[in-house]
């Protein structure tokens, strides 16, 4: 199990996760610090997280990973 967090600023970079997670082949989850668990790849599950502090990307394997991190510093 591979863990990042990352700071998520506006809704554009939700939609980039999205995007990118949506490109990978294994589960990709993100985890607020109220401890709220998303799916990646759903955009509804994405927008009822607590983005007022950093999130935690979760993912089994790293290339996956690093996508999803990789798709908010564009």
């Amino acid at each position: 199990m591979m863990v990042r967090q990352v700071k998520v600023s506006n809704f554009a970079e939700v939609q980039g996760i999205v995007s990118a997670a949506a490109k990978c082949y294994n589960e990709v989850g993100v985890h607020d610090m109220k401890g709220s668990i998303a799916d990646a790849k759903s955009i509804l599950g994405m927008m009822s997280l607590d983005y007022s502090h950093p999130v935690k990307i979760v993912c089994e394997d790293e290339h996956d990973l690093d996508r999803v991190v990789g798709a908010l510093r564009q």
